[in-house]
């Protein structure tokens, strides 16, 4: 079902968007210079009018890609992959969803540590993420497009690594204007990256979230019916 696909496809479409119009505003009221140095994403949203809008969209790419992550590990498991390594892909997933807000949310210039963990919950933990997503993507069978798609997953979490590592050491050295491409760079990267859950989403024909199992329910009802008490753990 193509609806599905939709998801992960408006993620990165909002994302993108949303931090060059933040971009753009910054610029434009000159609260960054770009011709002195190129900015952090983080610079151009931290302050007003387009802090509030960049908050904004922290926020609802943080509800987007947690839906994303949920779906994406329901899939895996329906694919016969209901291991540790699936398990262990949402936990990170839920930590780099929570990053994602902290970022928007607590500006560097207000509360430059807690921005700081934010930055880190996403582009570490989140790329953990993903290459956990490159694992799964081989040994879930069957496994749809995977000829394809795996090898351009890795190739993105690949170029991710390498600009995470070249931005820390142009950060470090003086190298910011650099070091703030990388970091641009790298968003991209992880938008195409929830992107490409697209192509795997049009293969899902429903999506159907259990809170609690029928025969456990049905369970419920015969001890009731025969006055026995019983409680269930779920």
């Amino acid at each position: 079902m193509w609806l599905w696909a939709l998801l992960p496809i408006c993620l990165a479409v909002f994302g993108t968007v949303g931090i060059w119009v933040v971009f753009g505003i910054a610029v434009s009221n000159e609260t960054v210079n770009i011709t002195a140095r190129f900015p952090y994403i983080s610079e151009c949203g931290t302050y007003n009018p387009q802090s509030c809008i960049f908050a904004q969209i922290c926020n609802v790419c943080a509800v987007l890609a947690l839906w994303v992550v949920v779906i994406r590990f329901q899939q895996v498991r329906d694919y016969g992959q209901n291991s540790k390594v699936n398990i262990a892909s949402i936990v990170l997933g839920f930590i780099s969803c929570v990053g994602i807000s902290i970022i928007g949310n607590f500006q560097q210039s207000v509360v430059i540590g807690i921005h700081l963990l934010g930055a880190f919950l996403v582009f570490i933990v989140g790329l953990a993420y993903f290459w956990l997503q490159v694992w799964l993507c081989y040994k879930a069978h069957p496994f749809k497009d995977r000829h394809w798609v795996g090898p351009l997953r890795a190739t993105f979490c690949s170029i991710c690594t390498v600009l995470v590592i070249t931005m820390f050491i142009l950060h470090n050295t003086g190298y910011k204007s650099g070091a703030a491409v990388c970091e641009w760079t790298l968003v991209m990267s992880f938008f195409g990256l929830f992107g490409l859950f697209g192509f795997e989403f049009r293969h899902i024909d429903f999506h159907q979230l259990t809170v609690q199992k029928q025969d456990i329910i049905s369970m419920a009802h015969q001890d009731m019916n025969t006055g026995n008490i019983s409680t269930v753990f779920i």
